[in-house]
């Protein structure tokens, strides 16, 4: 498999398969929770060229690897035995703070449907654009096929909630989906018709009068009523007799939520909805100008903590109760200028390495997925990151003057544009929205071309020689083991081979044996122990890496002398592993000896001749 190895050391990473409470996924991240926080190596993670950053936020450890998200949680899923969906129970008794399990709940409830709700999004749009620009008619049949295929997941919300709802809490899917079946079926929503003419009868439930409502498209209801049922369900399951159980459980549960939700839930969750969106509604009214600058501002802000999720329902609540929503439109200037700052960070850099991801990090942006350039490009060099809230800030404000809205939900990227056209054509509102973009992109590109790089470090003075100043900065490195030399770029492993881990050298061994190349402490340990990390005295950071590939033995073969956080002294044995059975088992034993902060050094240079024994120079670092 593809993106296998990938999995396995970001399962081991996490602190293994037991450590994992629950695993979901979003458009760019892995999201953990984990039993214990502290058995996880978000250093070593973020080491991973696999990966672009490991972030703690919401009381989720989420793991940050880009568009292919959902290949490498499917990886993960399956190395860990975990099948389709990995483990939803909380059962270690430990409590958290609200917050965090509000954002945990929001967000594993509604990240399975982004994909498709940004799908259905985007068709929205483009057939609002399609009927202004002329291409269709209202009434052709292409136009209702394309319209149903955009409008069914949003009329049949219920259905899909009740879904993710129900998987969430714990409980009967297929039950939690049939409450929400209920919410949109045509009798019901009948009947609300038949309520709204005048002079309609109230009609009633064992003697307690009906409110209908119109529940398509609502979200607030259905959640309610499907935690209602998950806690209902193991009430019932102690209660009744097991030959009974699969039946009368489902039965009793339908029976009690059902009514109760129209009766009860149903109705206060209708309030509470109307209740959000017009106080929102107030608080945008009060100056949309500022609510602009500060939604732009602190969007990627909110994002990097995992905080937006909060925010995703009171848009889709914005939609559903209003028919538009002025949130949204906020956000564009706030994603567009983090790939503004991202490409003037790329059209300055002369870092091959840091422009190739920018460039990668500005096409995903355009789609909406700023991950990648906010970890990888902006965020790292602070300033980039800061213009590009500024420019968002700028943006947002004129955006939030032109009044501008959305029609249909979806992820904010260039989409948007057609989301935000209404039923009467282009207006003031759409170009107030291409305007306020543009001011965020230029302003995040420019300023970021300018001032957003750090001015590279000046040369040593001509009276110093250079070569004498390097002698004077110079580490030495010893060989960890005894073998033969192999330059790096021979390595039989792209990533090792382009140095993008850093530089140095690799063996190929003679004995089944590492020792300490240095003088310094143990940083990490694979829980596969085929890889270890060594900090030097003089802040040299080394990774050696026994084997291509040998992660997939899952440790063994190999016997560990030392744990991490233990002090070492050069030469001191680190690990054992049986040469002969590794190679018996097809795998590569050449080893790669990396200096991960090969940044922070002049160069990184090859001493020894091959063969090379133990603690024989091998490697010397020049600052």
């Amino acid at each position: 498999m593809k993106y296998q190895e990938l999995a396995s050391e970001i399962l081991a990473g996490v602190g293994g398969r037991d450590n994992v409470k629950s695993l979901v996924h979003c458009a760019t991240r892995l999201r953990f929770k984990l039993r214990e926080v502290s058995l996880a190596d978000a250093a070593i993670l973020k080491k991973n060229p696999g990966i672009i950053m490991v972030v703690e936020s919401g009381g989720q450890f989420q793991v940050v690897v880009g568009n292919h998200v959902a290949e490498v949680y499917k990886a993960v899923n399956t190395l860990a035995g975990f099948g389709d969906d990995a483990p939803a129970k909380n059962d270690d008794g430990k409590q958290e703070n609200l917050l965090s399990r509000f954002i945990d709940v929001i967000s594993g409830i509604f990240t399975p449907l982004l994909g498709v709700m940004a799908a259905s999004g985007i068709l929205k749009g483009f057939l609002a654009l399609s009927l202004a620009c002329g291409w269709l008619l209202e009434g052709s049949g292409t136009f209702k096929l394309l319209f149903a295929a955009s409008d069914a997941l949003f009329y049949f919300f219920p259905i899909m909630l009740g879904y993710t709802a129900g998987k969430k809490f714990g409980g009967n899917i297929f039950v939690t989906m049939a409450i929400g079946g209920a919410l949109t079926h045509p009798l019901m929503i009948a009947a609300f018709e038949a309520a709204q003419q005048p002079g309609a009868q109230p009609e009633h439930f064992l003697g307690i009068p009906i409110t209908f409502i119109n529940y398509s498209s609502s979200v607030i209801p259905i959640i309610f009523a499907a935690w209602l049922s998950c806690r209902l369900e193991p009430v019932f399951n102690r209660v009744i007799h097991s030959a009974l159980r699969n039946f009368v459980t489902p039965l009793m549960c339908l029976v009690v939520t059902v009514p109760l939700t129209f009766l009860l839930i149903g109705p206060v969750a209708t309030w509470l909805s109307h209740l959000l969106a017009h106080g929102y509604q107030t608080v945008y009214a009060f100056n949309p100008v500022i609510a602009g600058a500060v939604m732009g501002a602190m969007w990627q802000v909110c994002v990097i903590f995992g905080l937006h999720w909060g925010l995703v329902p009171l848009m889709i609540n914005n939609l559903s109760v209003l028919g538009r929503d002025t949130m949204s439109p906020l956000l564009l200037p706030a994603v567009m200028g983090q790939v503004g700052a991202t490409l003037g960070v790329m059209l300055r850099t002369r870092d091959a390495k840091l422009r190739v991801m920018a460039g990668s990090a500005v096409s995903a942006g355009i789609f909406g997925i700023t991950e990648p350039a906010v970890y990888g490009v902006t965020l790292p060099n602070k300033r980039p990151f800061i213009f590009g809230c500024i420019g968002g800030a700028l943006g947002g404000a004129v955006i939030g003057y032109f009044h501008t809205a959305v029609y249909s939900f979806g992820l904010v990227s260039i989409f948007t544009f057609a989301q935000i056209i209404p039923a009467g054509g282009f207006d003031s509102s759409v170009w107030g929205a291409i305007v306020g973009t543009l001011v965020s992109f230029m302003f995040a590109a420019v300023a970021s071309y300018l001032f957003g790089l750090a001015p590279p470090a000046e040369a040593a003075p001509a009276e110093a020689p250079l070569t004498e100043t390097l002698l004077n900065r110079k580490q030495s490195v010893s060989s960890p083991i005894a073998g033969e030399i192999v330059p790096l770029e021979q390595v039989n492993d792209a990533t090792f081979a382009s140095g993008l881990l850093g530089k140095g050298v690799a063996i190929k061994p003679h004995l089944g044996r590492v020792v300490a190349p240095v003088n310094g402490s143990v940083v990490s340990l694979f829980k596969t122990k085929h890889a270890i990390g060594i900090e030097s005295d003089d802040g040299a950071e080394l990774l050696i890496h026994i084997g291509i590939d040998t992660v997939k033995l899952d440790g063994l073969h190999f016997t560990a002398h030392i744990k991490e956080g233990d002090r070492v002294m050069q030469g001191d044995l680190l690990i054992e592993f049986d040469q002969a059975a590794i190679q018996a088992a097809g795998f590569d034993t050449t080893t790669p000896i990396i200096i991960s902060n090969s940044d922070d050094y002049v160069d990184v240079l090859t001493n020894g001749h091959s063969p090379v024994q133990e603690q024989a120079a091998l490697l010397t670092l020049l600052r």
